[in-house]
């Protein structure tokens, strides 16, 4: 009896009981949960927001704008209702993927029809400008044409593409047409070797080579000395910008610009890329179309010897280094990333730029994002949404507008009407010139042994020398019946140079080493200006004179005490 009372108290094994109780479940309700379970995964996976923009009815999020001038604030920035609005994602593309998946396969792009001119640059290079003027635009079946009064002042709007994008892109004629309607010229900046054009040198685009940029802004300004100039640049093509406007300063020929999903700093953007599951899958379709676009080139590009390894990258990392760095001669890739990085140069702009991000940008992290640059210049203005993904924007029900192109067309207008563009254009006008010195260039500095310090480790022989003089001699091979332009400035510039009239020092038949010192100095300060060699000279009399006064003084009365021998004494 003790037996079987015991045995009526031992319960069953607790996973006995739990298999029973999941076995009573029925199968509908675990494919319901393991369903749940996953929406709820691919839900924070492609970081969907659509309960967020559904409990704000749809409404969206206002822009954060960041802008330190209130002069600027006041005549440009608070008169753009769309910075100033809210930024609402087309519903069913409620996710930075969605919105950057739809702008690379579908686009929805207005139809465009663009005039191509072939731009020759001296180191034998082509860059195609694909020009879209109002009157080459149709909108509803009509043609959209809405001109100024004078043509050479129409204003002109450049805009560099992202990487491995030219002017077919659908964001860019997104930009283009909008633009266009407005009466203005648009000019697309195509990337050496993009655009149905082939490499005519070994010179290849990269993040941080703006000498393209710089010779088609001086080539246009050029032509149209009275037409205002505006740059508009996407992706990488955003980070040339603003490396070339940080380099040049207040010294360009532009009125304004803006800066549209820019990477600010390569180095944490590669290793943003390289370190979430979801971002892999973008670094592997980026470098693809750099695969596609090397091969495509591989006859021109003699420098690169390691092709095997240049097909098997499967990041941009490792295209930018098998190829990249090689072409742009640097050591190491991340050499080449900070070389490239534009935040170093978002405190030396001197014109008003707009840049616009996502917080949500798949490619370009918030991370890079200079907030304390940008704030510290009253140049610029940074607005960021978000929502958004790379180069998306993607708003309305049918998903046919990009908010950031409007923002953009409207930030231009406004910044052309206002009379802020007229204080720029002054200050452009009084700004000079910083004389550049060989020790600002060199890398080391020796003193000699009068005292002068010099650069050392920055001369050229005379070989290199007449490498960078002689043109370039190469025809270049361009099959195409568009019209091609050549880059004069550097011819005006070595005529400038040769016009110059000869100078001539005269020689001391007997220099010491104290004289040597000090005709040096002196003619180093002559050298500056005039002006101030003599205002240096004033400033030293004039700190000077407590000390010699009392002392000519007390010169003066020993010698009236100490008269000269053989005068007549007072007793």
């Amino acid at each position: 009896m003790d037996s079987s009372l015991s045995d009526s108290f031992n319960p069953p094994p607790p996973y006995h009981l739990l298999f029973t109780s999941l076995s009573l479940i029925p199968l509908s309700h675990f494919l319901s949960a393991f369903l749940l379970l996953f929406l709820l995964f691919l839900y924070h996976f492609f970081e969907i927001h659509f309960l967020h923009d559904f409990l704000r009815a749809f409404r969206g999020d206002r822009v954060s704008i960041t802008a330190s001038d209130p002069d600027f604030y006041q005549s440009v920035v608070s008169k753009c209702r769309i910075l100033h609005g809210r930024f609402s994602s087309t519903p069913w593309l409620c996710s930075p993927h969605l919105q950057t998946i739809f702008l690379s396969i579908v686009g929805r792009s207005p139809p465009v029809s663009y005039k191509r001119q072939l731009f020759r640059v001296p180191d034998g290079g082509t860059i195609a400008l694909d020009w879209l003027r109002s009157s080459d635009v149709e909108c509803d079946g009509f043609g959209v044409n809405v001109s100024t009064s004078d043509y050479e002042k129409t204003p002109t709007v450049i805009v560099i593409p992202g990487l491995t994008s030219d002017s077919s892109a659908s964001y860019i004629k997104h930009l283009a047409f909008r633009i266009a309607k407005r009466g203005w010229n648009v000019v697309v900046s195509n990337h050496r070797g993009l655009g149905g054009i082939s490499l005519t040198s070994e010179r290849v685009y990269n993040a941080a080579w703006t000498e393209d940029i710089r010779r088609v802004v001086d080539h246009l300004h050029s032509q149209h000395p009275e037409a205002p100039l505006f740059v508009v640049g996407t992706s990488i093509g955003a980070n040339v910008l603003v490396k070339y406007l940080g380099e040049e300063g207040a010294n360009v020929p532009i009125s304004g610009a803006a800066a549209v999903c820019s990477p600010w700093d390569l180095l944490i953007c590669d290793r943003f890329i390289n370190r979430r599951l979801v971002q892999s899958f973008y670094n592997k379709a980026l470098a693809n179309g750099l695969q596609d676009f090397a091969l495509l080139h591989q006859s021109n590009l003699s420098r690169l010897t390691e092709w095997e390894s240049i097909k098997k990258s499967r990041s941009v990392r490792d295209f930018d280094n098998y190829a990249t760095r090689v072409l742009a001669n640097f050591e190491t890739v991340d050499a080449y990333y900070r070389h490239a990085t534009s935040s170093n140069y978002v405190g030396n702009v001197g014109v008003p730029l707009l840049c616009i991000s996502a917080l949500d940008d798949p490619l370009c992290t918030k991370e890079a994002i200079p907030w304390d640059e940008c704030r510290a210049n009253r140049n610029v203005v940074l607005a960021t949404t978000p929502h958004g993904g790379h180069l998306a924007f993607y708003e309305g029900i049918a998903a046919n507008t990009l908010w950031w192109a409007r923002a953009v067309d409207e930030f231009l207008g406004v910044l052309h009407s206002s009379p802020y563009i007229g204080m720029i254009k002054k200050k452009q006008k009084t700004t000079t010139l910083t004389p550049s010195f060989s020790i600002d260039q060199g890398p080391y500095v020796s003193v000699l042994e009068d005292g002068m310090v010099t650069a050392v480790g920055d001369e050229q022989t005379d070989d290199t020398m007449q490498e960078q003089d002689a043109p370039n001699q190469e025809t270049a091979n361009v099959t195409t019946n568009d019209e091609v332009i050549l880059d004069s400035v550097e011819a005006d510039e070595h005529v400038t140079k040769n016009e110059q009239p000869e100078r001539y020092e005269v020689k001391d038949p007997n220099p010491t080493q104290a004289t040597t010192f000090v005709r040096k100095c002196t003619h180093c300060l002559a050298r500056r200006s005039s002006k101030s060699f003599w205002l240096l000279a004033y400033i030293a009399i004039v700190t000077t004179w407590p000390m010699v006064r009392p002392a000519l003084s007390l010169l003066f009365k020993k010698r009236s005490r100490n008269p000269a021998p053989g005068g007549p004494r007072i007793r």
